[in-house]
């Protein structure tokens, strides 16, 4: 087999791959035996007629296709690892070539990652992170626990209020008619949250419980549901409870209940050593960003959109498996916020791109500074992983294949490309 390698704009390039025509035959002989069962000959059982018979009655060609799908795949991996190529996207495959006796010649255009031009990366400058803790933050956070430590009350002495939750019934119509999916009984909402579209929940203070509502909202016009989208809507509401949140008094004893301490004084103290740490690691973290935003910024790089496409997906997935995790899918989140699949993916894109230039800038650093990986890293690293996912190393080590290893041992190149332009930074 032999390979050539042609470059293309934006980050392609072409390959013709030429496959020698005894691998070809191999592929006839695959396709042959995989689909002779389907194929009737007059004299012969299914299944039983021969290649050449089949190839006499319907075409010499009539296994190419299947053989072609054969062959194909192992190809253009083997051609793929053998020139050390980083494919980010699926390839365009046209096939010039192709018959028995004869060597299979195929094209393959695809997208590789772009070789960053690096600009300064050591030495940079950024501005310091302030972590010092407040006493308004302190109190935040005491509020923060009073909150998870209240009670809801029954109220039926006055009227829906702001941050109160009411349980309602209700049923949207659009032009006096009902739609689909906007009814709901003993539902419960947080007058404030905006779960529902427009002023919905504004439109409930003031009222009253048994009180029949008509609120009047209009659908966002980037609305999932595409019959509703822009459109008017009357929503028939009924009041059927109130309830408030009950605080507990900041005090001393609000202290002995949710914690270790005596004193209020006692435990705000530990609030604030909790946050001083919160605030370094944090700061650490912005740290980070900071520098390689500069790096990023310094050097001249080029993303090919399916690389950016690709990480929204990804992060387009993990959202959606967080979500569930909640007890939600994605389709409700997108109608309860009033959005749809497209918008979303266009709010997550400029993070998607700042993923993808910051690790393509981490790796052509870990390239210049010729950074190696240990064994001993990928041992360490997974030692951390197996501490994470509460599993025994030696399983997890057992369960990680070349390819993961491979993802592992890159991670750790970047771990250790950002460490360096870090180390180097300046604070002001």
């Amino acid at each position: 087999m032999s390979t050539k390698i042609e470059k293309l704009e934006n980050s392609k390039i072409k390959l013709t791959i030429e496959v020698d025509a005894s691998l070809f035959e191999e592929g006839i002989n695959k396709a042959y035996n995989k689909n002779k069962g389907k194929i009737a000959i007059p004299g012969f059982r299914k299944g039983k007629a021969p290649r050449k018979m089949i190839e006499k009655i319907y075409g010499k060609g009539v296994f190419y296709e299947d053989a072609a799908n054969v062959v194909i795949p192992d190809a253009y991996e083997a051609s793929i690892e053998e020139n050390n190529l980083d494919v980010v996207s699926r390839p365009e495959i046209d096939v010039l070539e192709m018959g028995s006796g004869k060597n299979f010649i195929f094209t393959a255009i695809a997208t590789v990652k772009p070789e960053a031009e690096l600009g300064e990366y050591k030495g940079l400058e950024v501005e310091k992170t302030d972590v010092e803790v407040t006493e308004e933050e302190i109190n935040d956070e005491l509020n923060k626990v009073a909150e998870q430590n209240s009670r809801m009350i029954e109220v039926t002495d006055r009227t829906v209020e702001d941050k109160d939750e009411v349980t309602v019934d209700f049923e949207g119509f659009v032009d006096g008619e009902a739609f689909e999916g906007g009814k709901g009984e003993d539902y419960p909402l947080v007058i404030g949250s905006h779960s529902f579209i427009d002023d919905f929940e504004e439109q409930l203070v003031g009222k009253n419980i048994g009180e029949n509502i008509e609120v009047n909202v209009t659908f966002p016009e980037e609305y999932q549901q595409e019959t509703l989208a822009g459109k008017p809507a009357m929503f028939k509401v009924t009041i059927k409870d109130i309830k408030a949140k009950e605080l507990p008094a900041i005090d001393d004893e609000f202290a002995k209940d949710v914690s270790d301490f005596e004193t209020l004084n006692e435990y705000k103290e530990d609030i604030k050593k909790g946050l001083q740490e919160k605030k370094e690691t944090s700061a650490i973290r912005i740290k980070e960003d900071k520098v390689l935003d500069k790096a990023v910024a310094n050097a001249k790089l080029e993303i090919p959109e399916v690389m950016i496409s690709n990480e929204v997906e990804s992060m387009l997935n993990n959202f959606a498996q967080s979500l569930q995790q909640q007890g939600m899918k994605l389709e409700q989140y997108l109608q309860f916020t009033g959005g749809n699949l497209d918008t979303f993916k266009e709010t997550i894109k400029p993070d998607a791109e700042k993923r993808v230039s910051g690790r393509l800038i981490l790796e052509a650093i870990a390239k210049a500074e010729n950074i190696e990986v240990s064994e001993e890293d990928v041992k360490e690293e997974l030692e951390k992983m197996a501490t994470m996912y509460n599993m025994e190393v030696e399983k997890l080590m057992a369960s990680v294949g070349e390819y993961e290893k491979k993802g592992i041992k890159g991670d750790i190149k970047s771990q250790k490309a950002l460490k360096i332009i870090v180390d180097s930074s300046k604070e002001i």
